[in-house]
């Protein structure tokens, strides 16, 4: 397994912060979030597109009536998710998956932070 620094935690800035980086020639999104920090593979589960290049939204909500009618669009101040550039399909940043299909997952990498620096483990 090989371990690499990919920055200090300052460097990242304030969550949400994130990083794209090349460790043993594969490409990891690191993501900085108020709770720690998560890093990914960057590789869309849908077709492979650069997801982690992606930009970073809470979470969209639509309200619907019961005629499933929309009332309107707000914002899950929980839950935020990296949207792939490709084809739109959004991931939660903490857990990988997407939000409407269990099924597609973002492969994790393991990240730690050691002395206020930031390190991916492959």
């Amino acid at each position: 397994m090989e371990t690499v620094r990919v920055g200090s935690v300052e460097e990242f800035g304030p969550a949400p912060a994130k990083k794209v980086v090349e460790v043993a020639g594969m490409e990891v999104g690191v993501f900085r979030l108020e709770d720690g920090f998560h890093a990914w593979r960057n590789d869309c589960p849908h077709q492979g597109g650069p997801v982690c290049q992606g930009r970073i939204y809470r979470r969209v909500l639509e309200t619907l009536d019961t005629g499933r009618r929309s009332l309107g669009r707000r914002y899950d101040e929980e839950r935020i998710n990296i949207v792939c550039p490709w084809h739109g399909l959004e991931y939660d940043i903490r857990t990988g998956r997407h939000p409407g299909n269990e099924g597609l997952a973002l492969e994790s990498v393991a990240v730690q932070v050691q002395g206020g620096e930031v390190y991916v483990s492959l």
